[in-house]
């Protein structure tokens, strides 16, 4: 998908971080700014930066290709741990419905009506940790919002995610 800085370079600034892609504690990040505003980014910044270190890495990292492949197997990884998540929820839990794209490092299970609390008690019991869809609501949205629960599937090892779809179907209603 392209970049909204691709739509007017002059008057957008597109930000990156290889925190999901490669490590948090890197703490790399990149900020693509319309020459006119470089000015005021460097001085806002206050010279905080990351090492030379870490950055001839990633610059090197990105010039062989290799930052590409690793994001091509983590989008692989992911992929095939949802399409898991969504034929266990199939079998498992039928009246639970996966919502959103299917990308990224999250999924909305759409619940019956009344057990969002219940499922997120019996997830925090089972050692899961999972959000309710309504903590992510902006505090003045009326409306309500049907019962739905986020869960990040990027985060438990290969060896423990068998074991954590297990949990989240014994923690469905």
């Amino acid at each position: 998908v392209g970049a909204l800085q691709d739509l007017d370079p002059g008057r957008v600034v597109h930000l990156g971080t290889a925190s999901k892609s490669l490590a948090p504690g890197l703490r790399l990040g990149w900020m693509v700014v319309p020459p006119w505003l470089l000015p005021d980014v460097v001085d806002h910044g206050g010279g905080r930066t990351v090492g030379v270190v870490e950055q001839l890495a990633l610059a090197e990292f990105l010039t062989s290709g290799a930052y590409d492949r690793q994001v091509r197997a983590a989008r692989l990884r992911y992929r095939r741990r949802r399409d898991t998540l969504v034929r266990a929820l199939a079998a498992g839990a039928p009246h639970v419905r996966v919502t959103g794209i299917a990308a990224g490092l999250h999924a909305v299970l759409e619940l019956p009506p009344g057990t969002e609390q219940s499922v997120q008690r019996s997830a925090t019991w089972q050692g899961l940790a999972v959000k309710g869809l309504d903590s992510f609501r902006h505090p003045g949205v009326t409306d309500p919002a049907g019962d739905a629960l986020v869960v990040g599937y990027a985060t438990p090892p290969d060896h423990a995610w068998a074991g954590t779809l297990d949990a989240l179907l014994r923690s469905l209603p």
